[in-house]
């Protein structure tokens, strides 16, 4: 009997990055920490943090991908990752490296953008309010 394998499909906004059918293990990156993933593993999702990404198909060596956020969902041998960027196809080392330079600090640019927003939205409340007192 043949041992599972699993269907990886990572999915990028306007792209497929790729999709293996033969992969035997997977591990991701979330806010909790990292976890892997076997064939026989129960159905799950996750919600996936900036970091490396790792999977290893049948008689191959692992494969490293930078990812940005994005969401893991497990549905029987078939896992379906959506992220928002990905980067393959160099060492584990640089990977490590793109991930603080091109993914966090993105992270913190769009923190600050958010932070403005809100500030935007409390002024503009707060002078509604006054006008309509008046």
């Amino acid at each position: 009997m043949a041992a599972a394998q699993i269907q990886l499909k990572i999915l990028l906004p306007y792209t497929t990055f790729a999709e293996k059918l033969d992969v035997v293990r997977i591990v991701a990156e979330t806010k909790q920490g990292s976890f892997g993933i076997l064939p026989n593993r129960l159905d799950c999702s996750a919600a996936l943090t900036a970091g490396i990404f790792c999977y290893q198909c049948k008689n191959q060596t692992e494969v490293f991908i930078a990812v940005d956020q994005g969401i893991l969902v497990k549905t029987g041998f078939n896992v379906l990752v959506s992220v928002r960027r990905a980067i393959g196809e160099a060492d584990l080392s640089r990977l490590h490296a793109l991930v603080k330079k091109e993914f966090l600090v993105v992270d913190e640019h769009e923190k600050w953008l958010q932070a403005t927003m809100v500030k935007l939205e409390t002024g503009f409340l707060r002078q509604l309010g006054h006008f309509q007192h008046q």
